[in-house]
């Protein structure tokens, strides 16, 4: 073993054990034991808050319409209509909104409102010993990436990347939804067989491991700090928006660097939304994403409904599963609630 790969991999050793021992304990709960948040069941009450940017009435409005269709009740957050330049509240107060919640013996989970920016900003004002003594499920994507990887991380609880309340809460979206959070279902995920449904395999093969992932813009921010979970084989599954292609290979080229990429068994990579080539002459995104990821020789694929699109998967961050590349599926091996 060269000095390299033996610093490396002390690296990484460490970085996994200290995630262990910063997790909170809970009495007759090892720290390194992964919890399940209780389901949701109609008539639960679910908390609406805005850790990122400002939010609006309107949306408010919306947003309670939606989830009482579902039958649930609604209870908003102190700060969640807060302003704050572009942020919604100060980091003191959208910190507090999430601590209240998961102490809030009336709310059984919790949603974030929209994305945008801001979620970074208060990790280190979370209470993750009273997130963990409080275990309910928190669902959203794009910065609330932050949120989910955080509370993974220093609380382990399974935490999920779905819609925040202001997406598109349709058929599509609430048939993976529904099973996922109310009745616990171990679901397999696959796009429908239709053009938008595409999927573009970039090597081929099966692999199980604990998923982990989310925004990879975010999650890049993330990097460096002690709040991302291990990486040791896990599934890592990566969504963007916005990005030209040069700046998704910086940012591959980022977690290849950090020493992310090579410890992953698989990789899932869903939707980067208006992800432009930029000016000649470039690459295709498929073409940058197998540069990177090919050489690692994981099962990966690109395409799979995860991310800032109409139609989305709830995936569970911490719960295990088995994907197949070759078939773009997504296959839960447990429950993500109890």
């Amino acid at each position: 073993m060269n000095i390299n790969r033996r610093q490396f991999l002390t690296t990484s050793g460490i970085t996994a054990l200290s995630t262990i021992l910063s997790a909170p304990k809970v009495r007759g709960i090892p720290p390194q034991t992964i919890i399940k948040p209780p389901r949701l069941r109609i008539g639960d009450t679910v908390g609406l808050v805005a850790p990122a940017s400002i939010v609006e009435q309107s949306d408010v409005d919306t947003a309670q319409q939606t989830l009482m269709k579902l039958g649930l009740k609604v209870k908003l957050g102190k700060y969640v209509l807060k302003q704050y330049g572009y942020l919604a509240g100060q980091d003191s107060e959208r910190a507090f909104d999430i601590n209240a919640m998961f102490t809030d013996k009336s709310v059984q989970a919790i949603i974030g409102m929209r994305g945008g920016w801001g979620c970074n900003r208060i990790l280190p004002l979370l209470d993750y010993t009273r997130i963990r003594n409080n275990p309910k499920i928190i669902l959203g994507y794009s910065d609330i990436t932050s949120l989910l990887l955080a509370i993974g991380a220093r609380s382990r609880i399974i935490t999920f990347h779905g819609p925040v309340a202001t997406s598109t809460w349709n058929d599509f979206t609430l048939s993976y939804l529904k099973p996922v959070l109310f009745d616990g279902a171990t679901v397999t995920m696959q796009n429908p067989t239709t053009s938008s449904g595409n999927i573009q395999v970039i090597t081929p093969g099966k692999a199980k491991g604990k998923l982990v992932g989310g925004n990879l813009s975010v999650l890049c921010a993330m990097v460096g700090s002690i709040y991302l979970p291990s990486w040791n084989h896990r599934i890592l599954f990566l969504e963007d928006i916005g990005e030209d292609v040069y700046r998704v290979d910086r940012m591959l080229t980022q977690l290849k660097n950090a020493g992310i990429l090579n410890q992953i068994s698989g990789l899932i990579f869903g939707q980067c939304t208006n992800c432009k080539p930029g000016e000649a002459p470039t690459f295709a995104l498929i073409e940058v994403l197998k540069d990177h990821i090919q050489p690692l020789g994981i099962p990966a694929w690109y395409g799979s409904m995860i991310g800032h699109i109409k139609d989305k998967f709830t995936v569970p961050l911490g719960a295990e599963v088995e994907i197949d590349a070759s078939l773009g599926l997504i296959k839960m091996l447990e429950p993500a609630v109890k």
